[in-house]
């Protein structure tokens, strides 16, 4: 497992996506599962700089723990803002027009339909929310 401590600040998603790119990249990971894991890890890095220390700074974890042999990839985001468990939001209802659908919620939803598997808790004062995507050694 491997660990990035970062200010959580839009302006290091970039840093954030190296970091875990650079991991895929060691077990092969195929460019389309790639795609799907930068938009939700941007997703959720985002949200963290956005809300989770409402107006202030503070630091944001990213843990990456590769399992070569299924092979998949877990990715943790920490933070010690605000408490927020982005998963208890009912998902938008995506038939509804833009215009009279309510604002928010989208870019979670997203994340739970491309990952295999999205988990939050709430532990030490801390919000952990982590997602997990496998794929073929094959595709």
């Amino acid at each position: 497992m491997k660990e990035f401590k970062i200010e959580a600040i839009t302006e290091n998603l970039h840093a954030v996506l190296e970091f875990i790119d650079r991991e895929l990249k060691l077990v092969g990971c195929p460019m389309k599962i790639q795609m799907q894991i930068e938009i939700a890890a941007e997703e959720i890095f985002v949200n963290i700089a956005g809300y989770a220390y409402t107006g202030k700074s503070g630091l944001a974890v990213v843990r990456v723990e590769l399992h070569p042999e299924q092979p998949s990839i877990d990715i943790t985001f920490i933070d010690h803002g605000v408490p927020y468990n982005p998963l208890a939001k009912a998902d938008p209802d995506i038939t509804l027009s833009a215009e009279d659908r309510q604002i928010g919620g989208l870019g979670i939803f997203m994340v739970k339909k491309s990952m295999d598997e999205v988990k939050y808790n709430h532990l030490d004062g801390c919000n952990i929310l982590t997602i997990k995507k496998g794929w073929r050694s094959d595709s």
